[in-house]
């Protein structure tokens, strides 16, 4: 130790927070950790790192520390500081939560980012970066020996807990029959949750700074009265469903707010509150219609409601995080907001498909009742009993996979302390008090209305179930029937109800069975323990810790057999004694397959661990006494104290601000601990042997192979007095509301060596990167570094974190379960990295990772990496649960009918062999991404930068069908922003030479002909072996050091319209003589190595074919002619494949050299599929020409089919249309999409070698939306975000615009991928306002083209509000042969989306290209859905209502639009401002012009038809 003056610096002077001079502290050295603190403070002491040593401080015995650590450490400047060297174990931090903000942080990218922070100091608030920046984060709080420390140490043994501050939040609220009940302080139940809870929840949003997308919905579940289907309306069948119980029931969603961000939530309390005022009377009534004789509907409690399936609405959008990756928000989180009191009655298999799904998908669950806390433990699942036949006990289920809260109110009741825990019953009328006699009634219930206790002997069955099993829980809990009373049931009748039972509710994945044990025995029962009466203070009370001497209270902690193989109770038993008849059969009793659950005593419940019980484990901090604690279960107390403090009522108390933590050497007790010392307080017996702090987490078996029941971290005692100590007890768990925790990285279960024998099926193989690599490298075309062994290595462990396995952090001691015979020790530090394995053997390095029952090792020994996976023997059965509902959608008008599929994966059949040779070959193209692998993906379309009418509608335009068709000018901008892009941006190819735009040639030559129509099709080529590795060819996106550009061509300063134009006669080496020539040619690329010598952009060519070419005066003649110097061989394409016709656009071409000797001269790769895998190339067509301009698509010349005078026409009164063109047949001679590879890491930001892959459209128009989506499993997301950003800015130089857009725009309910919660909505186009006395619409044409052209006119009104049309996939219908083509459109700002239906399915053919055919990886890259039914949209608008009136349900009124919101374009998306208002006021005016309000529609419709009588008048 040592006395320094303190002086303070900025992060401008120096980056390091500690700045020591070397001579001043002699035995420090670089990463020594110490402690800095004045002599007269007792405050928390700073800790810090010695990153750096510098010489040059401001005298001698000076240090310097970053100025804001100094003040938040209230360290003073000038002022003797002592600084002494501290061990990092002695201030090893147990645990530390860091916080980020506004981006994605992937599983891998933590646990890069934990490695990195290993052996580090940190301190509060203090801001960590990795990946160069791109990952943000912040120290939010740390623990340490059961304490909340201001500074410490990050060990391999820490476990980080990442905490994101915008997350997507689903918050649901149930509007069960509670909500209209008056809570004790008088007000609504509604009122608590709105104007209390969320209000607080809102104000803490703001306060923390979260920024989350939230999505709320009111939710209820309405009840009929009625006992058969023909009781109800046709119309009502649709969605109804029915109990086990036989009543039927609907269940309603009302979406209040839809993925907003919002500063300030307390505008949408309002819109709650509104919402409630007549909630109940819209749903009840919803289906009331004039005549009609409606069942008698009735709103359910909180209890009967629909609680599992709101949850996995919200798990059917989180389990697809993978396709709309968002990289401004990370984590997901399902909030209820319940007026009960945390007990729901589930369907058991619905409750088993949710407990699975949440645990598998690791998404954070919290439950808020509003309702009174009660008396025994919650969150309690009371299952369906579906046996009618006899009188079966319910069953009970403590899902420790949902985070309770109880939400309780500041007001005081002045009178009274007392809290009703009850409702009491309802009061009688007053003719009812009095019986005939006029004899006031008894209170009690007539004797023949009791429920007679006959059957059974309660007491000798409650002596049975509660009695001890064996320590071991081998031998069964037996007993004789003596005691037993007459019953009514035979022995055949319980026998077979048993075995129903036991064979029908395997469903519990951590409750055993065993079927093969007799059911029947007639050995000597064991003596019953009695339970003491309250008032015999000398009586051994069942709370006993397990540390206590006394035997008997050792052995009240008694355990249930359960394993993690077989799945539910065989039979049912109500907790306690009420109603519950014994499991017996004849003379003796049934064995339980697991002892009951007592929900006002769960405390000494036991069940075996798994690993989904230790899954979220790890985000807890450990207390004092060592085990994880809840916060809100949790307070700090002084150590000095002996009296408990009171904790807030709503939970958690503020984190304490730096200067008031608490030191490390003071207590802090968990608000359990406390309230078992109340309870202890009257049993004073128990004082003596009962420490505090002990707790049944620590139980006498050292391998902690069992958990408590209760509770989401398995280690913290329910005691009845957390129900009445301090009044309320569990408070709410503000932080996991506010900054939900990502599921954690580490776990700590791994099952023993007689687990992984008997229920887990192991196999194993081997990789060899190496060998893989030089195989590959000789095929591939360009040259990439491959990865190395240990880089492949740690990529296995990545992949896996990010597809939700966790590392298995093994303790110090333990010895891991090992196949292979030889015992392999975790190291010292207690990490998941194993260590060597003997000195006689070659470095061994270990993963353990797990998900589920889904075990993984990965082993690295010398070159070999090995994977070992362990899967269950026995799976669990798949579930499929179908589900029907209604939902109101925000800016719909009706509560609309949609289903969904509740659908648990199978985990252990990913195909894990598949992706870890794609990581070892660095994604070559022979493993191509599939669909199954759930890569990540982020789609987007290319739409013109700023439309002038968008901002006319935001200054004030009267309406909004004000947008004109863009002309040949503006399509001609289009291309050049579009070929600008895909040059400079994606391809990375720069013009530093000042050559004259493309416009200044394509603007004299519209796009008014076909072009590009001549092209061959594609054949396959087989890959030629390559002489790549000696030409050491680079992947042309990664190289950055050496940027290609184009030769300079103008450096005489010659006009190229200077020489004159070039005769038709010119021979073709004439042609090709002058495109070489330097000054005036057509500008080749400079040499690269991944192109060969002379190589030229199409576009290009074409240009200067038109101003040197006298017969070349078209674009389409320019491509005949390149076509035929291609055919004569001068000309190739650039990867050497001759059958690759010439095409318009940015396609390399190249001159073909016959001395191929030459030392200068680079060959082509003569391999089409690697070349098209590195360069985006697209072919440039016209506009879509939706009319007769053209009859063959493999025309050249234009025929005259549309004279003059018809131009004018709209194209659904023009006397010819183009079939072809509605059918999306205008381009079906290509391949729909292409694909290609992406360096993603542009700028070297990462630690690790990333790569991705951009698939995109193969043919640009400029009056299409062009789709372009970026693919990656092997990128950190924060670096994706960084390049797909600096596209968008750069895009906006090339007059265009990058918008996000979601996988499934429209979000109809016939794919397993649409959000369950999101719909379209339906716009119904008023066609009769039109018809005047016609009996259709376009009488005066012909019959077969009367669908086409009301189409035709559906699209004419979408482009008047700006919208720009779709490529959009056809959807194979049930016949092979036969696709539905949709019509999708996007509005020119991309923030809505619209469909116009699609016509009858029709027989089409699309070519596949090289790569799809030669891999046989079409179907399987991008699959088709299989579960469309035709003409879905059809379907849709169909059964659609609009309103409530009489037409209603009326099928014939189908005619309209879908129209969509694009929820993907968040504010850095948006390039228009008040984006908000404008959508509001588009939608409004459509839907109005739609309707013919002020008779818009019939005025346009009569234009158009004036329109189409003055061409007929022109001369031909």
């Amino acid at each position: 130790m040592k006395l320094f003056r303190l002086i303070v610096h900025q992060k401008n002077f120096s980056e390091e927070d500690l700045i020591i001079n070397p001579k001043d502290y002699p035995g420090a050295q670089e990463g020594d950790i110490v402690e800095i603190f004045h002599p007269d403070d007792e405050g928390p002491r700073l800790l810090l790192q010695i990153k750096t040593f510098q010489g040059d401080l401001q005298g001698r015995d000076t240090i310097s520390v970053e100025q804001s650590i100094a003040l938040a450490f209230g360290l003073r400047t000038y002022a003797d500081v002592y600084v002494r060297l501290v061990s990092p174990i002695d201030v090893a931090l147990d645990s530390v939560e860091l916080t980020f903000k506004d981006q994605y942080m992937g599983r891998s990218e933590m646990w890069r980012l934990k490695n990195s922070l290993t052996n580090t100091c940190v301190y509060m608030n203090k801001k960590l970066e990795f990946c160069g920046n791109a990952v943000r984060c912040q120290v939010y709080e740390m623990w340490s020996q059961g304490d909340r420390v201001a500074c410490g140490v990050i060990t391999d043994d820490t476990k980080v807990v990442f905490r994101s501050s915008t997350s997507m939040v689903y918050l649901f609220l149930q509007m069960s029959s509670e909500m209209w009940d008056f809570d004790i302080h008088g007000d609504l139940y509604f009122e608590k949750a709105v104007n209390g809870f969320l209000a607080d929840l809102f104000q803490k949003w703001k306060k923390n700074g979260s920024n989350h997308e939230v999505t709320i919905v009111l939710f209820s579940r309405t009840f009929y009265e009625a006992s058969s289907l023909e009781e109800f309306p046709q119309y009502m069948r649709e969605c109804l469903q029915q109990d086990y119980r036989g009543r039927y029931y609907e269940d309603f969603y009302r979406v209040a707010v839809q993925n907003e961000r919002y500063d300030d939530w307390s505008a949408i309390l309002v819109q709650l509150r509104k919402l409630f005022s007549d909630y109940l009377k819209r749903v009840l009534e919803y289906h009331s219609r004039p005549g009609a004789n409606i069942p008698a509907a009735t709103n359910s409690t909180a209890a009967q409601g629909n609680f599992l399936e709101v949850l996995n609405m919200s798990l059917n959008v989180f389990e697809k995080h993978y396709l709309d990756r968002s990289f401004d928000r990370t984590g997901q989180l399902s909030v209820v907001v319940t007026p009960g009191v945390g007990v729901f009655e589930v369907d058991r298999e619905l409750t088993n498909v949710t407990k699975q799904r949440i645990i598998d998908n690791g998404v954070g669950s919290d439950l808020v009742c509003v309702g009174e806390q009660p008396l025994h433990a919650v969150p309690l699942l009371k299952f369906h009993n579906k046996d009618t036949h006899l009188k079966a006990a319910d069953d009970y289920s403590m899902p420790h996979w949902i985070n309770l809260s109880f939400y309780s109110t500041n007001k005081k009741v002045a009178y009274s302390n007392f809290i009703p825990r009850i409702k009491l019953p309802p009061l009688r009328p007053a003719n009812q008090q009095k019986t005939k006699d006029g004899s006031a009634k008894s209170k009690l219930m007539p004797e023949d209305e009791c429920i007679h206790n006959s059957f059974f002997d309660y007491d000798a069955f409650d002596d049975q179930v509660f009695q001890l099993p064996p320590v071991h829980g081998t031998r069964s809990l037996q007993r004789n029937s003596s005691r037993m009373k007459k019953s009514s049931i035979t022995a055949e009748e319980m026998r077979d109800a048993y075995i129903k039972h036991s064979r029908r509710k395997m469903s519990d994945p951590d409750i055993h069975h065993n079927m093969n044990e007799p059911l029947c025995s007639n050995t000597p029962r064991s003596q019953a323990i009695s339970i003491p009466p309250a008032s015999n203070a000398t009586t051994m009370s069942p709370i006993a810790s397990p540390h206590s001497g006394n035997s008997e209270a050792k052995s009240r902690v008694w355990t249930a057999e359960v394993t993690d193989t077989e799945l539910s109770s065989p039979y049912r038993a109500v907790v306690g004694s009420a109603g519950s008849p014994p499991p017996c059969l004849g003379s003796t009793l049934l064995r339980p397959g697991r002892a009951l659950i007592n929900p006002f005593d769960p405390s000494h419940v036991t069940i075996k661990l798994t690993s989904n019980r230790r899954r979220w484990t790890h985000i807890f901090p450990k207390g004092p006494s060592g085990v994880l604690i809840q916060q809100h279960h949790y307070q700090a107390v002084p150590a000095q104290t002996n009296e408990p403090a009171t904790e807030s009522t709503n939970g958690l108390n503020p984190a304490p601000a730096i200067e008031q933590l608490v030191p490390m050497n003071q207590l802090a007790r968990s608000i359990s601990q406390v309230a078992l010392q109340e309870y202890c307080k009257k049993r004073p017996s128990l004082l003596h042997t009962t420490s505090i702090y002990s707790s049944a987490s620590h139980p006498s078996n050292p391998s902690k192979s069992l958990t408590l029941l209760w509770g989401a971290t398995g280690e913290q005692e329910w005691t009845p007095a957390l129900t009445t100590v301090n009044e309320v007890i569990i408070g709410v768990d503000w932080k996991s509301l506010t900054i939900p925790a990502c599921l954690p990285i580490t776990t700590d279960y791994f099952p023993d060596t007689r687990a992984l024998q008997n229920d887990y099926v192991v196999s194993d193989y081997n990789l060899l990167p190496d060998d893989v690599n030089a195989d590959f490298a000789q095929q591939r075309a360009i040259y990439k570094k491959p990865l190395t062994t240990a880089e492949v290595f740690r990529e296995l462990v990545s992949q896996r974190l990010a597809q939700g396995f966790q590392l298995i952090v093994l303790p110090p001691s333990s010895e891991t379960p090992q196949t292979s015979g030889s015992k392999v020790q975790a190291n010292a530090a207690g990490s998941s990295l194993v260590g060597n394995r003997g000195p006689d053997m070659e470095s061994t390095q270990e993963y353990f990772l797990s998900i589920g029952r889904v075990f993984h090792k990965i082993s690295l020994c010398g070159s070999t990496i090995t994977v070992t996976r362990y899967r269950p023997r026995h799976p669990y059965p798949p579930f499929n649960i179908h589900y029907r509902y209604r939902f109101h959608a925000p800016h719909h008008d009706t509560y609309e009918v949609s289903w969904v599929s509740f659908t648990t994966e199978k985990l252990e059949n990913y195909n894990w062999n598949y992706l870890d040779h794609y990581i070892c070959t660095r994604g070559d193209t022979d493993f191509a991404l599939v669909e199954a692998l759930k890569y990540w993906r982020f789609r987007v379309y290319l739409l013109p930068l700023n439309n002038p009418a968008t901002k006319r509608i935001i200054e004030g335009a009267p309406h909004c069908d004000i947008y004109s068709s863009p002309g040949p000018s503006d399509h001609t901008t289009m291309v050049e922003g579009y070929l600008k892009f895909v040059e400079t941006i994606v391809n990375k190819i720069k013009r530093p030479n000042a050559k004259k735009p493309r416009s200044a040639v394509i603007g004299n030559s519209p796009f008014r002909e076909r072009v590009g129509s001549n092209r061959l099709p594609d054949r396959p080529r087989p890959r030629s072996g390559s002489k790549v590795m000696e030409r050491g060819r680079v992947s042309p996106a990664a190289e950055a050091s050496q940027p290609m550009v184009i030769e300079a061509q103008n450096e005489n300063g010659h006009d190229e319209n200077e020489q004159s134009l070039m005769k038709e006669t010119s021979t073709y080496a004439e042609i090709l003589e002058a495109m070489r020539h330097p000054v005036t040619g057509v500008g080749f690329l400079t040499t690269h190595p991944s192109l060969p010598s002379y190589t030229f952009v199409s576009a290009d060519a074409v240009h200067w074919l038109i101003n040197r070419l006298e017969s070349a005066n078209t674009i389409d003649k320019a491509v005949g002619v390149m076509n035929s110097i291609l055919r004569e061989q001068l000309i190739c394409h650039a990867s050497g494949d001759f059958s690759k016709s010439f095409v318009f656009g940015f396609y390399l071409y190249h001159m073909v050299q016959f001395d191929k000797d030459a030392t200068d001269y680079l060959q082509p790769l003569g391999d089409l599929q690697s070349f098209e895998n590195e360069w985006l190339e697209v072919e440039v067509r016209p506009p879509r020409i939706p009319v007769e301009e053209q009859t063959s698509l493999k025309s050249l010349t234009v025929p005259n089919a549309v004279t003059d005078r018809e131009k004018s026409v709209p194209l659904f009164l023009r006397d010819t249309i183009n079939i072809g063109y509605l059918q999306g047949e205008l381009d079906n001679d290509y391949p729909l999409y292409k694909h290609m590879h992406l360096e993603i890491d542009v700028s070297s930001k990462s630690d690790r070698i990333e790569w991705g892959h951009a698939r995109y459209q193969t043919v640009f128009r400029p009056d299409q939306a062009f789709e372009l989506v970026v693919q990656w499993v092997t990128a950190s997301g924060s670096i994706v975000s960084e390049l797909l950003f600096g596209w968008q800015r750069k895009v906006q130089t090339c007059g265009l615009q990058m918008v996000p857009i979601p996988h499934d725009p429209l979000a109809l309910p016939y794919s397993n991928k649409s959000d369950p919660l999101r719909g379209p909505i339906f716009i119904p186009l008023d066609i009769e306002c039109l018809m005047k006395k016609k009996t259709y619409l376009f009488e005066e044409f012909r019959e077969d083209t009367w669908a086409d052209r009301l189409f035709l006119f559906q699209e004419a009104i979408a482009a008047r509000f700006g919208f720009i049309s779709c490529v959009v996939e056809p959807t194979n219908t049930k016949a092979s042969n036969q696709v539905m083509q949709d019509h999708q459109y996007i509005h020119s700002t991309g923030a809505m989306f619209i469909l116009i239906p699609s016509l009858a399915p029709r027989a089409r053919n699309r070519l596949t290209s090289i790569s799809q055919r030669r891999s046989g990886q079409m179907n399987r890259r991008y699959p088709m859905h299989t579960d469309v039914v035709p003409s879905p949209h059809e379907a849709y608008i169909t059964r659609h209502v609009s309103g409530k009136n009489k037409d209603d349900y009326d099928n014939c009124r189908r005619m309209g639009f879908l129209w969509s919101w694009n929820h993907m374009i968040s504010r850095r998306w948006r390039t228009t401002q008040n984006l908000d208002v404008f959508q509001m006021r588009l939608l409004r005016d459509f839907k109005e012009f739609c309707a013919n309000s002020d008779q818009r529609l019939r005025n346009y419709w009569e234009r158009c038809w004036e329109m189409k009588e003055d061409a007929s008048t022109l001369p031909i």
